[in-house]
């Protein structure tokens, strides 16, 4: 039988030997990996920086500059990224779960493969984004704008699609199943490639003479949305 001497020195060293996470440092500078998880970071200017593969859980980037950063695979997970300026950063493959980003500039971004489930998006600008095979699936998304953006296979399921901008946008193999579409923007849209689209979800949503549907669909006899609205 071992001491208890021997039996303290077994119990610190089975301890010791256990491999820990390190601790986010809110300190640490801009860099591919950081680890911001929790921390404080709003209103800085990160324009063109490498942050790649960086976690930033619960972060406060609101009103941040990361415009043109390199953000691929970066952890955002909850994080606060109101009013920031994303304009051409790349997200690609981006975890953005319920990220709150609410009247966020994402102009020609490129969030192709990104997670963007249950995100609050009121309001943003994607216009030009590449938003390819993104999982919007339940994400708010009041006002948005997604003119001339990609959407090609994006999974748009249970999305809340009020007053949101779609003209012009690509959308072949997009979902749109159970999604709230009302005065959803679709004029000059090419709808004719989209999934999971009903009858009755075109009937409160706005479109014109340009926009194309599924064959299986028709467009109502009077479009509800007067052109100024």
């Amino acid at each position: 039988m071992l001491r208890s001497g021997a039996l303290a020195a077994l119990f610190t060293l089975l301890l010791t030997s256990v491999p820990t996470q390190a601790a986010a440092d809110c300190g640490d500078r801009p860099a591919a990996g950081v680890d911001w998880s929790n921390c404080m970071k709003a209103r800085l200017r990160m324009a063109g920086d490498d942050l790649s593969g960086g976690t930033f859980q619960r972060t406060d980037l609101g009103g941040s500059d990361l415009k043109g950063a390199d953000l691929r695979k970066a952890d955002f997970e909850s994080a606060d990224l109101s009013r920031a300026r994303l304009e051409d950063a790349d997200l690609s493959g981006a975890t953005m779960i319920r990220v709150y980003a609410g009247r966020t500039n994402f102009r020609e971004a490129t969030l192709a493969g990104a997670s963007l489930f249950k995100a609050e998006l009121p309001r943003s600008d994607f216009s030009a984004a590449d938003l390819s095979g993104a999982d919007l699936t339940k994400a708010e998304m009041s006002r948005t704008d997604f003119t001339d953006a990609d959407l090609s296979g994006a999974n748009l399921t249970g999305a809340v699609l009020l007053r949101t901008v779609f003209t012009g946008a690509t959308l072949d193999g997009a979902d749109f199943s159970s999604a709230i579409l009302i005065r959803t923007h679709l004029e000059g849209a090419d709808l004719s490639a989209v999934v999971g689209l009903t009858q009755d979800q075109l009937i409160n949503a706005c479109g014109d003479e340009e926009t194309r549907l599924p064959e299986q669909l028709s467009a109502p006899e009077v479009w509800p949305c007067p052109k100024d609205d």
